[in-house]
């Protein structure tokens, strides 16, 4: 798209400036591994500087919107409306281990609603880019969802749970009922980057239980854009419940029937 809005500008500004901190860091994983303490609290400080950088360009350039982020918890903004959703490194266990699948995301909330998103993977150089009436964007390309009508061709996309897996018996009846009438499966560890896969239509569909807002935010704008459902698995806003399902529109009835019905 030749013209962004200015709030798009601001976000694409601040993900590449996050991205490039995280590109330094992501080179030095592979000396890491090796080391006797370990790069578990390297990554987290990764994390940290990642976005403190996205906090000081997104509400320096908006001050008076909210905040929510992955460590940094909320902030209030006087425009009680508008927020700022953010990962700034989504897919850290794949950063750690040096396994390039891991991205920034950005999305932008308004009244309830998210409005814009920006999602930026460094190490594969793919920015993604969604504003609600705008269409889904990828490197300066437009794209749409899968048009894939076979669900024996489809790939789909999932989520293993981290740390309380308690959903994890779940899990595996939903995937007794998707694998068996699917081409595959996949796990890419990076929910973000799973629904930008979907808005691409490299993926035909994702689920998703026990996620937070910042990891869905961005992407969920994104599918929309790109022509794509995105509900709850349950009933409510997948925001709210934490838990997902997107698809292609033709395709999404039976997709999350499937997923639903386990």
């Amino acid at each position: 798209m030749s013209t962004w809005s200015a709030n798009i500008n601001v976000m694409i500004k601040a993900a590449r400036r996050a991205g490039s901190s995280l590109m330094r860091d992501f080179g030095e994983v592979e000396n890491l591994q090796v080391s006797t303490k370990g790069p578990g609290d390297f990554v987290s400080k990764a994390d940290l500087r990642a976005e403190d950088i996205l906090k000081t360009e997104l509400l320096e350039a908006r001050e008076n919107y909210g905040w929510l982020a992955e460590e940094g918890g909320s902030i209030d903004g006087a425009d009680p409306t508008r927020r700022w959703i953010v990962d700034p490194l989504d897919g850290t266990t794949n950063f750690l281990h040096g396994i390039p699948m891991w991205c920034v995301s950005i999305g932008l909330e308004h009244k309830g609603q998210i409005v814009a998103g920006v999602i930026y993977s460094p190490a594969l150089e793919e920015l993604y880019i969604a504003e609600k009436g705008g269409g889904a964007w990828l490197n300066d390309k437009r794209i749409r969802v899968s048009g894939r009508r076979e669900m024996t061709q489809m790939v789909f996309g999932t989520g293993l749970p981290i740390g309380n897996r308690d959903n994890f018996p779940k899990l595996l009846k939903e995937m007794a009922q998707v694998f068996p009438a699917a081409a595959d499966i996949r796990r890419l560890g990076s929910a973000a980057m799973d629904l930008a896969y979907v808005a691409a239509g490299r993926l035909d569909g994702y689920w998703h239980r026990s996620l937070s807002p910042w990891d869905m935010a961005a992407g969920i704008i994104l599918v929309k854009e790109a022509g794509g459902l995105v509900e709850s698995i349950e009933k409510g806003d997948p925001m709210s419940t934490g838990d997902i399902v997107a698809a292609p529109s033709e395709s999404f009835d039976k997709f999350a029937k499937m997923v639903r019905n386990a």
